[in-house]
């Protein structure tokens, strides 16, 4: 399959433990997955441990589902469960944990969707990881093997005193989420032609963002942030240099990197010794774009790069913690023409708790001045609509209703369009039942089942809910979706403790939505 191994595999090994580690999507796809394909590394380097990786596209496979032991996936959008039905339906074996036998496989899933709120999907795993997978993943794998000729029940019982491991059949009281230190560089183990990114090493250089929006899941999920040495980062690029010509820099928040100047400047230099080095970055911090960090991205190909505003005004972006001002994203520009530049693509959401119609009239406005202080520099623009998420201070906020978001986007629909401007708009119904998925809990293993049984399309989420509303006297679906939570009521995923801690989360909730 054209791929290319970055890690010195163990061969002939003398075990009959056998893992399979799914991917719910495409080939090509999961070997653009940088967690997916690390965690498969750790795995495979396990003396004691055969490890086979599946996707919903696998057709044949050196291992028979009978001879596996653990089948893992790896959970990292909401709509992932789709496509985890599809693989466990064509291997035949029960969805429900509860229709499962001994004979079947342990399955167990990770990843942010079920590490922020597992409670929608629990009934289809035997055990989940919440959080960093590295540690965890290796624990949970020796415990399985060491208990092979244990029932299942006892297995699952040993696993649950694991930190950071959840057992939906076992009564646990809180999960602590695993959080590990970077003490080595995640890089790309495996190089391929056929992937998404074809022969690109992604190198992780910071995990979680010190800037903490009051929406955004990444921040509060992998708190505290972490940052890789420089050293460990170097020696990453090297490695990946003398394997490919592509990298590219990765995480939630890469320029707050106490060291990026120098990190491009060390990438910068390559490219002067190697004219076909590629390089290409995640999101960058708005306030962090510096001629250095420019320079090195013009130098390695790249055209355009990508920033979150987030919210048209100085107001907004300070309810949300988004602290930048409209001087500082006119500066942003300045700086990314002048040293070569020739464009910008701005994420930016629609529906944020205390969202005017003002604030969108100044996410115009600040788009005329950019366009009249930069005539021929490219805007490119991607909207989202707000979805309360887990652990974050706006979990207990209420998501607008899809009529009025709809409102919110042609207006900006037909201004952007005078303008000439391109601008790209997520879905206010797939993001409304994202939003139930998020906020729901246990009860709702049934309807996500209906959902798959019925396509998975966006007809399947509204026809499921009506069918499984009756049948198990479910509320309205507006009740998880659209309802502005109180702060003192039990949620689903407090069972799970990450730090700072929910009562950090109401006191950022009261700080940013009260002044």
């Amino acid at each position: 399959m054209g791929e290319k191994f970055l890690y010195d595999r163990l061969k002939n090994k003398n075990t009959n433990f056998n893992v399979w580690m799914a991917f719910p999507g495409i080939y090509s796809f999961s070997m653009s997955s940088l967690g997916y394909l690390w965690i498969c590394k750790i795995i495979d380097l396990l003396e004691d441990v055969n490890l086979e990786r599946i996707c919903t596209d696998t057709k044949k496979t050196d291992l028979m589902i009978k001879d596996i032991n653990l089948l893992g996936f790896s959970f990292s959008f909401d709509l992932d469960f789709i496509n985890i039905f599809k693989t466990l339906d064509k291997y035949k074996i029960p969805l429900k944990s509860s229709d499962r036998n001994e004979n079947h496989p342990i399955i167990f899933g990770g990843g942010p969707v079920l590490s922020s709120n597992p409670e929608p999907f629990c009934e289809f795993f035997d055990f989940i990881i919440i959080g960093d997978g590295e540690e965890t993943n290796i624990k949970a794998i020796q415990v399985c093997k060491n208990n092979a000729d244990k029932p299942k029940s006892e297995v699952l019982k040993e696993l649950s005193l694991i930190e950071g491991i959840y057992v939906p059949s076992v009564k646990q009281g809180k999960v602590k989420k695993a959080s590990c230190v970077l003490s080595e560089c995640i890089f790309t183990p495996i190089l391929s032609e056929q992937s998404f990114f074809k022969n690109t090493f992604i190198i992780e250089i910071a995990r979680g963002c010190a800037n903490r929006c009051g929406f955004c899941l990444a921040s509060y999920l992998n708190l505290p942030a972490r940052f890789v040495d420089y050293e460990k980062i170097i020696e990453s690029i090297d490695l990946g240099l003398k394997n490919t010509d592509r990298i590219a820099l990765l995480g939630a928040l890469i320029s707050a990197h106490p060291r990026f100047d120098d990190i491009c400047d060390y990438i910068y230099d390559k490219r002067q010794e190697n004219p076909l080095l590629e390089m290409s970055v995640s999101s960058l911090r708005a306030d962090s774009i510096s001629p250095n960090v420019v320079k090195t991205l013009v130098a390695c190909g790249q055209k355009n790069t990508t920033i979150a505003i987030e919210a048209g005004s100085d107001r907004l972006r300070k309810i949300i913690n988004k602290n930048l001002l409209e001087e500082q994203i006119l500066q942003i520009v300045s700086v990314a023409k002048e040293n070569g530049l020739k464009g910008l693509k701005i994420y930016a959401m629609i529906g944020l708790p205390t969202e005017t119609q003002e604030d969108l009239k100044e996410m115009v406005n600040l788009v005329k001045k950019i366009r009249t202080l930069h005539k021929g520099f490219n805007l490119g623009f991607s909207f989202s609509t707000f979805v309360p998420k887990p652990h974050t201070p706006f979990q207990w906020c209420a998501r607008e209703d899809i009529k009025s978001l709809e409102k919110k986007q042609n207006y900006l629909k037909k201004e952007f369009h005078k303008l000439g401007i391109k601008a790209n708009f997520s879905s206010p119904k797939w993001d409304y039942y994202q939003a139930l998925l998020s906020r729901g809990g246990r009860e709702l293993g049934d309807y996500v089942l209906k959902v798959y049984e019925l396509g998975g399309n966006i007809g399947a989420f509204k026809t499921a809910y009506k069918e499984i509303q009756k049948l198990k006297n479910l509320p309205d679906s507006d009740f998880y979706v659209q309802r502005k939570y109180n702060l003192a009521e039990s949620l689903p995923w407090d069972f799970i403790e990450v730090a700072p801690g929910k009562e950090f989360l109401r006191k950022e909730h009261a700080r940013l939505l009260q002044g």
